[in-house]
C-alpha cells in the first residue's frame, strides 16, 4: 500500500492528531480509512465487513472522546480494525493476525487504546459497567466509558444481564448499538425484528422530539411551572417508551435510531450525549461491508474473505496446487448430518450464530424445520437441544470449541445430569491459527473430560468423523461430544460406508517395540507419517488411536503399559487436564511404575496468533519436534 494514497491519514499516528483537524476534514478521513482497511484485508485476509461498517462511527468517537483516558470497549472485537488503525498501529496494520503482529481483537496488552480484551461476543456492556462503577468510586466520574455492541452480539444473555444491572446502576455509561442485522449470517430472532421495527417506525422519535422541544419552549407561569414540564415529560415519555422502547422500559434513556454512515451528524450527536449522565442507548444504523459493493451484497461471504483478493474486481486470488484436496471438517460434518438426517427424522441441527461456519447451512437449505439457527447464545442453544432430546428428538448441536466455554454449566446440569442423547459437534477444536488466544479451542478434551455420563471423542480423520457421528445418533448413546479441528483434513477418498464404533474403544494402527505413540484426534494422522519415517531407520514405534478421552480404553491401556517400556501421549488440547493426564491418572491407579510416560500437548499458557503450523511449530507439535522426541526416547532404551 502507498502511504501517499493517504494524505490524512498518514498524519494520523494517535486520536490525538485526529482530534487537531477541523470537522469538515472527518469526511475525507473516512474515506481514506475505509480504502486503507479494503486495501489492507485485500493483501492479507482477515476479518472485513464489520469493520467497513464503523468507519464513520469509529472515527466519530475518537473525535469527540478523549480516548485513551475515555474508554471504548469493542464487542464482537473484529469491528476494531479501524480503531486500531487510528490508534498508533497504521504502520504495522500489515503484521495483523500474523505471526508474532497484531492481533485480530483488542488486546490490553497490545495498546492503552483497547480497553479491554473482546474475542467472544456480548462482554462490553458488563465489562463497561464494572468500568464505569470503579471510576466513580475513584473520584473520575466525568470519564466516560463507550460499549459498542453489534454484529448479532446483542442476542447473547450475557448482554441483557449487563443492561438489567445497568439500568439499576445509574453509572455513567453509553451502549451504542452497532445495528446492521448481520452476525457472521444474517441475524435471527425476535430481537433483530424488534431493532428492525425501531429503525423503520419514525413515530416514537418524530413524536417524543417534537412533544418534548414544544414542551420546553412552553411560557407556563407559576412558581410550580417547571415541575409541571418535568411531568408531562415523563407521562407523554412512559405513553409512548414503555410499550415501544424495551431500553426506555429498563430506564435506560434511548437515543435514535441514527444513520450510521452520517460523520457529521454522528459527531454532533456524541458531542451531545457526553454531557447528559447516566446509562444511555445510542441506536445506530450501520451497512456491515459499507463501502465495498461485493461485501455489501453478499456480507457473510465478505464477512472474512477466504484469501487475497483483487480490490477492484473482487475476485480471490487462489493458489492452483493441481491436485485434489481432502474437503473441510466443518463440510464433512454438515454433508454428513444431512445424510443422516434422510434416514433418522429425529435428527436436528442445532447452531449459535455459525451456520455456514460450521456447514449447517447445508441441512438449512434442505430442511428448514429440522434446522435451527439460535443467534449468539451459546447457553440458550445447549438448553434448546435438552428440550428437544427430552421431547424425543436427537438434537446435533454444533458450536466451536472454544465458544462452548460459555455453556459450560448448561452441558453438565441440564445435558448430561438427565443423560439426555445431545450429541455436541465441537467444530474448530486444537489450535485455530489466526483469531489467537481467544478463539483456541484447546481445552475441550480437559474440561469436558470430567463430566459424568459424557462420551468425549475426537476423530483422527474425516471417516472417522462420519462414523462417531453415525455412532452417536444410535439409540439410547446418552450425551456424546465429537470436537474435530477447522479446516482441511487428510483424506480425498473419504466418503466410505457408516459403521458403528465400539463406545470407549481405540485402535492399534502400528505394532511396535520398546517405545508406544498414544494420540487422539487429527494430530493421529501427523503421528502415523512420523512412525512410518521412523520404522524406516530400524525405529519401530507401535501406534495407537485413542479415539475417547471418555471413556477411555483400559484394555488398550492395560495392553500399551504392559508391553512397552516407555510411553507417548500426544494431542493438540491443553497438556493439563487432557488425554496426557488421564493416562498418567490410569497408570497411578493401575501402579504401572516400571514405563516412562511422555507427554505432548499445548503448554499451560495462552497461545497467540498465527498459521496453524507457526503455532504448532511453537508449541512444539510439529513433526519434527515430534520426531526428534520419539528418537531420543528409542536412544534411552
Amino acid at each position: 500500500m502507498e502511504e501517499a494514497a493517504y494524505p490524512l491519514l498518514e498524519q494520523i499516528d494517535t486520536p490525538f492528531d485526529l482530534r487537531k483537524l477541523p470537522e469538515e476534514k472527518l469526511l475525507q478521513v473516512c474515506g481514506e480509512l475505509r480504502d486503507f482497511i479494503i486495501d489492507a484485508v485485500s493483501c492479507n485476509p482477515a476479518h472485513f465487513g464489520a469493520s467497513l461498517g464503523v468507519v464513520e462511527l469509529t472515527v466519530a468517537l475518537h473525535y469527540v472522546l478523549n480516548t485513551p483516558e475515555d474508554k471504548i470497549i469493542w464487542d464482537v472485537g473484529h469491528q476494531a480494525y479501524g480503531h486500531k488503525i487510528l490508534t498508533d498501529r497504521r504502520k504495522l496494520f500489515h503484521t495483523n493476525r500474523k505471526y508474532g503482529g497484531l492481533s485480530g481483537f483488542p488486546n490490553i496488552f497490545e495498546s492503552p487504546y483497547d480497553a479491554f480484551g473482546v474475542g467472544h461476543s456480548s462482554t462490553s456492556i458488563s465489562a463497561a459497567l464494572g468500568m464505569a462503577t470503579a471510576y466513580k468510586r475513584q473520584g473520575l466520574s466525568q470519564r466516560q466509558v463507550v460499549a459498542v455492541i453489534g454484529d448479532g452480539s446483542m442476542s447473547a444473555g450475557l448482554a441483557f444481564e449487563g443492561l438489567n444491572n445497568l439500568a439499576a446502576s445509574g453509572a455513567n455509561v453509553l451502549v451504542i448499538l452497532n445495528d446492521n442485522n448481520m452476525a457472521i449470517d444474517p441475524n435471527v430472532g425476535g430481537l433483530s425484528e424488534y431493532l428492525v421495527d425501531i429503525a423503520t417506525s419514525r413515530t416514537y422519535n418524530k413524536v417524543r422530539k417534537e412533544l418534548f422541544g414544544g414542551l420546553s419552549k412552553l411560557k407556563l407561569a407559576g412558581p410550580r411551572s417547571k415541575e409541571m414540564i418535568v411531568k408531562i415529560n415523563n407521562s407523554i415519555k412512559n405513553l409512548l417508551t414503555r410499550q415501544t422502547n424495551i431500553f426506555e422500559g429498563l430506564n435506560i434513556r434511548y437515543f435514535g435510531p441514527v444513520d450510521g454512515h452520517d460523520i457529521a451528524h454522528l459527531t454532533s450527536v456524541l458531542s451531545d450525549l457526553k454531557h447528559i449522565p447516566g446509562p444511555k442507548v445510542l441506536h445506530v444504523i450501520t451497512k456491515k461491508g459499507k463501502g465495498f459493493k461485493l461485501a455489501e451484497e453478499n456480507q457473510t461471504a465478505w464477512h472474512a474473505p477466504s484469501g487475497k483478493f483483487d480490490r477492484q474486481t473482487g475476485l480471490i486470488k487462489e493458489e492452483a496446487s493441481g491436485q485434489p484436496k481432502p474437503p473441510r471438517f466443518q463440510d464433512v460434518f454438515g454433508l454428513t448430518l444431512v445424510e443422516l438426517a434422510r434416514e433418522n427424522e429425529k435428527i436436528v441441527g442445532i447452531t449459535p450464530a455459525m451456520p455456514t461456519g460450521c456447514s449447517l447451512n447445508l441441512m438449512m437449505a434442505e430442511m428448514p424445520d429440522r434446522a435451527f439457527d439460535v443467534g449468539i447464545a451459546e447457553q440458550h442453544a445447549v438448553t434448546f437441544s435438552a428440550g428437544l432430546a427430552i421431547a424425543g428428538m436427537l438434537p446435533f448441536c454444533n458450536i466451536y470449541s472454544s465458544f462452548m466455554q460459555r455453556a459450560y454449566d448448561q452441558v453438565i446440569h441440564d445435558v448430561a445430569l438427565q443423560k439426555l442423547n445431545v450429541v455436541f459437534c465441537l467444530d474448530r477444536a486444537g489450535l485455530v491459527g489466526a483469531d489467537g488466544a481467544t478463539h483456541h479451542g484447546v481445552y475441550d478434551l480437559a474440561f469436558l473430560r470430567s463430566v459424568p455420563n459424557l462420551v468425549v471423542a475426537s476423530p483422527m480423520d474425516e471417516v472417522e468423523l462420519r462414523n462417531l457421528m453415525y455412532t452417536a445418533q444410535l439409540p439410547d448413546q446418552g450425551p456424546f461430544a465429537i470436537r474435530y479441528p477447522r479446516g482441511v483434513g487428510s483424506l480425498v477418498d473419504w466418503q466410505q460406508p457408516f459403521e458403528a464404533l465400539p463406545v470407549g474403544k481405540g485402535r492399534c494402527l502400528r505394532k511396535g517395540s520398546g517405545v508406544a505413540v498414544l494420540s487422539i484426534g487429527p494430530l493421529g494422522a501427523k503421528m502415523a507419517r512420523v512412525c512410518e519415517q521412523l520404522a524406516e531407520a530400524g525405529m519401530n514405534a507401535g501406534h495407537y488411536d485413542v479415539r475417547f478421552v471418555k471413556p477411555l480404553d483400559e484394555d488398550l491401556l492395560h495392553e500399551v503399559f504392559q508391553t512397552y517400556a516407555k510411553v507417548l501421549t500426544v494431542e493438540d488440547g491443553t497438556i493439563v487436564g487432557g488425554l496426557g493426564s488421564a493416562v498418567a491418572e490410569f497408570m497411578a491407579d493401575h501402579n504401572y511404575q516400571g514405563v516412562e510416560l511422555r507427554r505432548m500437548g499445548v503448554p499451560d499458557r495462552f497461545v497467540d496468533h498465527g498459521t496453524q503450523m507457526e503455532l504448532f511449530r511453537e508449541v512444539g507439535l510439529d513433526m519434527e519436534t515430534i520426531r526428534r522426541t520419539l528418537e531420543q526416547l528409542f536412544s534411552e532404551l
